[in-house]
C-alpha cells in the first residue's frame, strides 16, 4: 500500500461528510484530553507539594482555607463540648474545607472518565458508516473489487484509530490523576488528624504568616 494513503489528513480529506465528522469531533475530543490531563497534572502536584509542605508546618495554597478553618473552629466555643467532641470539630471543620479543595484539584477526572468511555462509540459510529458506505459501493457497481470497498474501509478503520488516540491517553490520565490525588488525600488526612491534636492546646504554635 502506499504509504502516503495512512496519513491521517489524506484519509481525512478521503472520507465522506459523515466521516468527517466523526475525525473532527474526534480530534477535538483530543486535544481536550491533552489539555485536561495538563491541567490535572498542575493541581495535583502543587496538592501534593502543598501537603507536604503542611506536614513539615509550612502551610501554603491550596491548603491555606484548610488550616484557616482549622483556627477559626477553634477560636468558638461550645458549652459542655470534651475534649474528644471538640478534637472531632476541628478535624471535620478541617475535613470540609480539604473535601472541598481536593473538589477544585480533580475537576478535570469527571470530564477524562467522560472523554474515555465515549470516543471509542463515536470512532465506532464512523466505522460502521464506513463499512456501510462499502456495502452501498458495492451494490452500486456490482463490483467486488478491492478498488471499490478500499476507501469505505479504510474510512472506517481511520475512525476507530482516531477513537482510540482521544481514548487511550484520556483512560491513562484519568488513572494517573485519580491514584496521585488517591495518595494526597490520604496523607492530607494524616496532616489535618495531627493539626487537630495541635490546636487542642490554646497555644499550640501556628504559622501565622503562611496563614
Amino acid at each position: 500500500m502506499d504509504p502516503i494513503t495512512l496519513s491521517p489528513i489524506v484519509l481525512f480529506l478521503q472520507a465522506g461528510l459523515v466521516g468527517k465528522s466523526v475525525m473532527i469531533i474526534l480530534l477535538l475530543a483530543s486535544i481536550w484530553c491533552w489539555l485536561l490531563i495538563i491541567e490535572g497534572w498542575f493541581a495535583a502536584h502543587a496538592l501534593k507539594s502543598a501537603t507536604r509542605r503542611a506536614a513539615l508546618g509550612d502551610v501554603r495554597p491550596p491548603l491555606k482555607a484548610v488550616f484557616l478553618a482549622g483556627r477559626m473552629a477553634r477560636e468558638k466555643t461550645i458549652r459542655g463540648e470534651g475534649v474528644s467532641e471538640r478534637k472531632q470539630r476541628l478535624a471535620e471543620a478541617m475535613n470540609r474545607a480539604a473535601r472541598q479543595t481536593i473538589r477544585d484539584a480533580d475537576r478535570a477526572l469527571p470530564l477524562l472518565a467522560i472523554i474515555a468511555s465515549v470516543t471509542p462509540f463515536i470512532g465506532l459510529l464512523g466505522t460502521v458508516w464506513g463499512i456501510m458506505a462499502s456495502f452501498a459501493g458495492i451494490a452500486e457497481s456490482r463490483d467486488t473489487s478491492l478498488a471499490v470497498v478500499a476507501p469505505g474501509i479504510a474510512e472506517a478503520l481511520a475512525a476507530t484509530a482516531y477513537g482510540l488516540a482521544a481514548a487511550i491517553p484520556a483512560s491513562i490520565g484519568y488513572n494517573k490523576l485519580a491514584a496521585s490525588i488517591g495518595r494526597t488525600t490520604q496523607v492530607l488526612a494524616d496532616v489535618i488528624e495531627s493539626h487537630a491534636e495541635d490546636l487542642m492546646v490554646e497555644d499550640a504554635p501556628i504559622n501565622q504568616a503562611a496563614l
